[in-house]
């Protein structure tokens, strides 16, 4: 209900931003309608709900005690972080056109078409950035990025990591690739330095997400941006003895919410891929971009 007080939402919109399944919120949605708490409409092969703004007398008590209870639930920060996300991406039309392309990519086999070319073809067109990667590992992603941009910052919490990945560094002749032993949540790395903060599949790994997300908020340069590579949540209880992690994945609310609360603007978080064996995970991209410095115009000249 809290979901539906500014907006009309679909079954499928209301499953992504909640996590719950298709036939428990359509039979939600449906007792609430009979009890003349909802409306509804059809457009196309989708049915959007939204509250009765008819609702009177006891049917209108109910919706404002509905709307106030849910404000004292964990999930209502997570679930309007995700139902602002939603109502963006109907009207981002570059997401979709994205999405379509991405689907045709690897449909059909084409000799010498891999998305392990298309990413090297796009590294070339990089700009000299310095980055920040967090929770590196053995520098992966740092040593692909060291390549083409200024300047790599990578940091990780093993000192056997580190060590290694430093000394494969200076074996590759990769000067501007520097590892730093630290943790992620509170990386040595200088206030308002970096251009860009990576955390590629790191964050599940943190005691404290929001920590380390507003700690590249607070390392990026004004105009900077943070992109977090993350699995979606996920029910792999396995996934902590076998891999170490901390968290189970997060959902897009969760990472929404916790930019916004970071003090980040022009957010997107959306699901990138899934993999095809058990159990499935899939991978989420988030990202968003600490507002520009404000400039001063200074008191204002006076005329002759």
């Amino acid at each position: 209900m809290a979901l539906l007080e500014k907006d009309e939402l679909s079954v499928h919109e209301l499953q992504e931003i909640t996590g719950l399944a298709q036939s428990r919120i359509s039979t939600h949605l449906s007792l609430l309608q009979n009890a003349g708490l909802l409306q509804s409409r059809r457009a196309g092969r989708r049915v959007f709900y939204r509250l009765s703004p008819d609702a009177a007398g006891s049917a209108r008590e109910l919706i404002a005690q509905g709307l106030q209870g849910a404000r004292q639930l964990p999930e209502h920060a997570s679930d309007q972080a995700g139902l602002r996300r939603v109502l963006v991406r109907r009207h981002d039309q570059a997401q979709l056109f994205f999405d379509q392309v991405a689907g045709r990519f690897d449909r059909s086999y084409g000799p010498g078409r891999s998305w392990q070319a298309f990413g090297q073809l796009l590294l070339r067109i990089l700009p000299p950035l310095v980055v920040a990667d967090l929770g590196s590992g053995e520098g992966l992603v740092s040593e692909l990025l060291a390549k083409r941009c200024k300047r790599v910052i990578a940091v990780d919490n093993s000192e056997k990591i580190v060590a290694f990945g430093a000394a494969k560094a200076r074996k590759n002749g990769l000067k501007n690739l520097e590892f730093r032993l630290g943790d992620l949540q509170d990386p040595p790395i200088e206030d308002a330095s970096v251009d860009v903060v990576i955390l590629s599949q790191a964050l599940h790994h943190a005691e404290d997400p929001l920590r380390a997300i507003c700690s590249a908020h607070r390392i990026l340069k004004p105009g900077g941006q943070v992109l977090v590579l993350d699995l979606l949540r996920h029910e792999f209880a396995a996934a902590r003895e076998l891999y170490g992690d901390k968290w189970p994945g997060f959902s897009q609310g969760e990472l929404q919410n916790w930019l916004e609360t970071a003090g980040f603007n022009e957010i997107e978080v959306a699901i990138v891929a899934r993999e095809e064996h058990p159990p499935h995970f899939q991978t989420v991209l988030a990202a968003g971009e600490k507002p520009a410095a404000k400039t001063s115009a200074g008191p204002p000249r006076r005329g002759r």
